[in-house]
């Protein structure tokens, strides 16, 4: 494992999270979530360093994970991983949640979708970060093969 590359990928992945759960629950579920606010914390804005904090371990453990299976298959390795953790992620989330609390059904099918689709995107966002770097050797190699 190439440490600076997983630490840049985590923190990639990180700040993609934040930016992906920043569209999808402050514009595209901001008015479902004002519908449904009998169901929120009211002092949830002090606790939002829970989030990051989770957010950052999460990052960390996704970019892990990704790199401990690694097979250098370009960006569409990173797609199908992170369709796997969303699909891994989000179902139980959406589906228990939805049985569990009483949340509109539209808004448990949201973040299943809006769970996987992040989920790709990050697992894109690791897979572009991680990859491995073009020594000149190597770029040579594969633009001129050996006979």
């Amino acid at each position: 494992m190439n440490c600076k590359r997983f630490v840049l990928a985590s923190l990639a992945v990180f700040v993609a999270r934040e930016v992906l759960d920043f569209l999808v629950h402050e514009v595209l579920l901001k008015s479902t979530y004002q519908a449904t606010k009998y169901l929120w914390r009211p002092d949830m804005a002090s606790k939002m360093w829970i989030l990051w904090l989770s957010g950052f371990v999460v990052s960390f453990l996704f970019a892990f994970i990704f790199i401990k299976g690694y097979e250098g298959k370009g960006i569409s390795e990173g797609a199908r991983f992170g369709l796997v953790i969303g699909l891994f992620v989000a179902i139980p989330m959406a589906l228990n949640t939805y049985a569990t609390m009483l949340i509109p059904h539209m808004l448990a099918v949201k973040w299943l979708v809006y769970g996987i689709v992040e989920n790709v995107i990050l697992g894109i966002v690791a897979a572009a970060v991680y990859r491995p770097t073009q020594t000149a050797g190597t770029a040579a190699a594969s633009v001129n093969p050996p006979l």
